[in-house]
């Protein structure tokens, strides 16, 4: 049986691609175990500064739930995966490290919800996607309902949501949730392209700085001000930062070392 997710490390951006391409990469819970491992190991490997997530083949980043493995279980193991899928994107938006959403394909459900737990998001632009759960009488369970309208704003939530729309990549654009959307032999390079922008810049001041926004925005704006302040002190100290300094004098471009 092929591997279920798929992770490489390469020039230190962790590329972790959904292989279930058959079942358009849906998720059961060994798919789950697996991603949930691969996402910790992540989490302490200081030669990943960035993470790109995929789906493999080109009809679907992920549609989400395996509703065939679903009809199978007792409602104490729905609750079970359901629990275990929301602690899984959680664990993803929680890593120190950007992480970008190579959107390659269709992307429902749960599939929808970890671009979500994402910090960027770049889209084939043939690609549909959407919560589309309440056309399946649930709710969206790995973070959607918070997620979204944390992204988008309330109302316009409550639209995408209520209704289970399809949005074409393009739609997706234009609500805000997809920083660009691109031809599929654009989609990896300008994922790359991303990361290798992010991997110019210091890497603890980057890491300092995606816990500062996220953080920040979880709260009002004075006790969002004081995470700002503890982050910036983090790197102070740093050996990278008097790189920096000492690399602007002496006119060429620093090399940093995350340290």
């Amino acid at each position: 049986m092929p591997e279920a997710i798929l992770y490489e490390v390469k020039d230190h951006i962790a590329y972790v691609t959904l292989n279930r391409p058959e079942v358009l990469n849906c998720f059961n819970y060994r798919t789950l175990q697996r991603l949930g491992e691969v996402v910790d190991e992540i989490h302490h490997n200081q030669d990943a500064r960035v993470v790109i997530f995929t789906g493999a083949g080109e009809k679907a980043f992920s549609a989400g739930a395996d509703l065939k493995e679903r009809r199978t279980l007792s409602e104490a193991d729905v609750k079970r995966n359901v629990r275990k899928i929301r602690d899984v994107f959680s664990a993803v938006e929680a890593l120190p490290q950007p992480t970008i959403a190579a959107i390659n394909g269709h992307a429902f459900g749960g599939g929808f919800e970890l671009a979500l737990a994402c910090d960027i998001r770049v889209s084939v632009d043939s690609a549909s996607m959407g919560l589309t759960e309440l056309s399946w009488a649930i709710i969206p369970g790995a973070g959607g309902t918070q997620r979204l309208p944390r992204l988008i704003g309330q109302a316009k939530a409550m639209e995408l949501i209520l209704t289970a729309k399809k949005m074409k990549a393009d739609e997706a654009w234009q609500y805000g949730i997809l920083n660009k959307a691109v031809t599929r032999e654009e989609l990896l390079p300008a994922c790359v392209e991303y990361a290798a922008a992010i991997l110019k810049n210091g890497p603890i001041a980057v890491q300092q700085a995606k816990y500062s926004i996220k953080h920040g925005m979880e709260t009002d704006l004075q006790t969002g001000l004081a995470i700002e302040a503890k982050a910036y002190e983090v790197t102070i100290p740093t050996k990278d930062r008097v790189e920096a300094l000492d690399a602007f004098s002496e006119k060429r471009p620093p090399v940093f070392k995350g340290e």
